[in-house]
């Protein structure tokens, strides 16, 4: 009995130092699906020349009791790793990762693919999902959609997280930024979270130079105040649905029914245009004071901001003469 108990220790000792180390050569990638036993996680292994021995590897993982701690996911190990890194890096669910970049300012047309390409799906089926007003009440954001509410952000994933998971953590992002002092200011200017983000996604789209925009917000909060049509190019250029480098009379008219048109409908478009910033949605809650009611841009991204239509025309035509002047000097 001695001896059969001294041979079976001396087997666990040797199985604990089979491998060596992290292994060598180019790692195996494999995935574990959702409720993989310990036997078709030992095959892949085997399969993929993770592990010499099939046998070996899911005696040594039962005998460190893993079988019921396997976690799923997309996991990376070198050929010849110990058995015991191998079995560390699946019951800690120590998974490949990627990162999903969103930068402040893109509408759900230019996230969806990346989204896709996080989770493998179809870039169209992402965005028709992205656009359903069902996802915005299932995870509580003020809607009509998703817009505006994917938090302009880094995430660091687990390769192939699925596009619930990712859509979770990004709503969740945008949810943690509003503080009760935040919510507190909206209902001071009588404005609910949705109109907020709204007017904030505005005022990301149209700033070139973050500094501008609490002036830039306080234009929008006068022109609200005063009944006028906001006129932003950035919903026109939403409602048409591509980007036009310049925005035309043609382009506002071919657009004239959409209730994003600001040009032909007062008051805030049905939700919002962008996924603002943090920064763009402070702006919008502590705009600056000012009376301007305009703003022409420059060629060096700033804003000449005026006070009434007759000095708006005027910087308009100077801002032609000098993009005109520029273009001469270009062809020289």
């Amino acid at each position: 009995m001695r001896f059969g108990r001294s041979v079976a220790v001396l087997a666990v000792v040797l199985l604990a130092a089979c491998g060596s180390g992290e292994g060598k050569g180019e790692p195996v990638r494999f995935k574990v699906p959702e409720g993989s036993g310990l036997s078709s996680v030992t095959d892949t292994l085997a399969k993929r020349g993770v592990v010499g021995s099939a046998a070996t590897f899911k005696l040594y993982a039962r005998m460190k009791g893993a079988a019921p701690k396997l976690k799923p996911g997309v996991y990376e190990v070198r050929p010849g790793a110990s058995y015991g890194l191998i079995v560390q890096k699946l019951t800690t669910g120590d998974v490949v990762k990627t990162r999903v970049v969103i930068p402040e300012g893109w509408d759900l047309r230019g996230i969806a693919p990346r989204l896709a390409q996080a989770t493998g799906l179809p870039a169209d089926s992402v965005l028709s999902r992205l656009m359903d007003p069902a996802l915005a009440q299932k995870y509580g954001v003020p809607g009509p959609t998703l817009e505006g509410y994917l938090y302009p952000a880094t995430y660091t994933l687990p390769m192939g997280s699925s596009l619930d998971r990712i859509l979770r953590e990004m709503t969740g992002q945008y949810k943690r930024q509003w503080t009760p002092a935040m919510r507190a200011r909206a209902q001071a200017l009588r404005m609910s979270e949705r109109e907020v983000v709204t007017l904030a996604s505005i005022v990301e789209k149209e700033a070139r130079v973050w500094t501008e925009r609490p002036t830039i917000a306080r234009v929008y909060h006068n022109r609200l105040q005063r009944g006028m049509r906001l006129e932003a190019d950035p919903t026109v250029q939403y409602a048409l649905g591509e980007h036009q480098r310049r925005l035309l009379q043609k382009h506002i008219q071919q657009v004239a029914a959409d209730p994003y048109n600001t040009y032909r409908h007062k008051g805030l478009p049905p939700g919002p245009i962008a996924s603002p910033s943090r920064g763009a949605v402070e702006a919008t809650l502590n705009p600056a004071e000012h009376e301007f009611l305009f703003f022409v841009a420059r060629r060096n991204g700033t804003h000449v901001f005026t006070r009434t239509y007759n000095e708006h025309l005027r910087e308009v035509a100077r801002s032609r003469a000098e993009l005109r002047a520029a273009q001469q000097g270009a062809r020289r």
